[in-house]
């Protein structure tokens, strides 16, 4: 009984090749169809209709990679995608990641394998050359992190708005040494850098200088420290500084209540001897009463999610990027201006 392996040696053709003429996909050009198809008649080639089937069936799955289960942004990102699916009747596979890049490979075989029909991006661990050789065994969508190489669908929020917006404010608020705590050196992404460069030109457009030592690499999940112990621990090195900042734009709410919850143990008084700005909007922000970013996570979830849909489905889309807008929430942590320090 013939097999593909026969076709291959008869025709000179690779074995993807001569499996995406049997699946009639439409990337291969009508020379090697013909090739394959009459050695196919020649050799009394049958393809395993069972297998074949299989191959092209959906799976109803779609896997979501996540970097850490236990940060309630991802959480509340991912509850709001799987309320999505469960109303689109597909299932979600968590894939956390723990930011290894490994791991993250290891999960894109899940799209490779077709054992998920496509997969959710919230954060990237490799490089995109990396990445973007997944992109041929379906569809991947970006959400929440992005990148200026990927050539694929995204959905994110306009960081750099958001941390304009948060500086902004502070310097209204008549703060005028600002620290900013911002992403990771080992892991460089599109999302800190637009951070930093929102922080930077709301400093620009009201003449203050950047000062280098204010500017923190984000120190949660070092050494096994939560973001909240970071914060703390953020606050306990401005303290020991000698030229130290009034205010701190933080990368997220749970550093930014470290920092309240510390300032309280040091003596100090929020926002008179330091004000501080979180990221998010979780739920932890309204306890702490920490002025915020709110980020539009059950927006983001829903379009994400919709938009893999239709790439599943092969549907046109028009828009590959998708930047939706960030809000300020201001609360007491923010509000006392430095001239009213007594």
């Amino acid at each position: 009984m013939a097999t593909i392996k026969d076709v291959v040696k008869m025709t000179g053709i690779s074995r993807s090749t001569v499996s995406r003429v049997i699946n009639n996909d439409p990337h291969v050009s009508e020379e090697k169809k013909r090739r394959v198809l009459e050695a196919m008649e020649l050799l009394n080639y049958t393809p395993n209709s069972a297998a074949q089937s299989l191959r092209s069936q959906k799976t109803n799955t779609i896997a979501v990679l996540i970097p850490e289960l236990t940060n309630p942004f991802f959480a509340h990102l991912l509850d709001r995608i799987d309320v999505a699916a469960l109303e689109n009747n597909l299932q979600l596979l968590v894939c956390q990641t723990r930011y290894d890049k490994k791991k993250e490979l290891q999960f894109l075989e899940l799209l490779k394998t077709k054992q998920v029909d496509g997969i959710i991006l919230t954060s990237l661990e490799n490089d995109w050359e990396f990445i973007s050789t997944y992109t041929s065994f379906g569809p991947i969508v970006l959400c929440n992190e992005y990148s200026e190489e990927a050539q694929i669908s995204v959905v994110h929020a306009d960081q750099l708005y958001g941390s304009y917006i948060g500086t902004k404010h502070l310097i209204e608020q008549g703060y005028h040494n600002i620290a900013l705590c911002c992403g990771n050196d080992e892991r460089p992404s599109m999302l800190g850098k637009d951070r930093l460069a929102g922080y930077q030109k709301a400093l620009e457009e009201f003449g203050l200088p950047l000062c280098k030592e204010w500017i923190f690499q984000d120190i949660s999940n070092m050494d096994g420290r939560t973001p909240f112990e970071g914060g703390r621990q953020l606050l306990r090195k401005i303290v020991s500084m000698k030229d130290r900042p009034d205010a701190i734009f933080t990368g997220s709410d749970q550093v930014g209540a470290g920092i309240i919850f510390e300032a309280k143990v040091l003596g100090l008084h929020i926002p008179s001897d330091i004000a501080v700005i979180g990221f998010d909007d979780q739920e932890i922000a309204a306890t702490f009463d920490l002025t915020t970013i709110r980020q539009p996570l059950r927006e983001m979830g829903e379009l994400t999610l919709k938009r893999l849909i239709d790439l599943i489905n092969q549907k046109e889309v028009s828009q590959r990027v998708i930047k939706l807008p960030l809000e300020l929430v201001v609360r007491n942590s923010t509000k006392v201006c430095p001239k009213e320090k007594v």
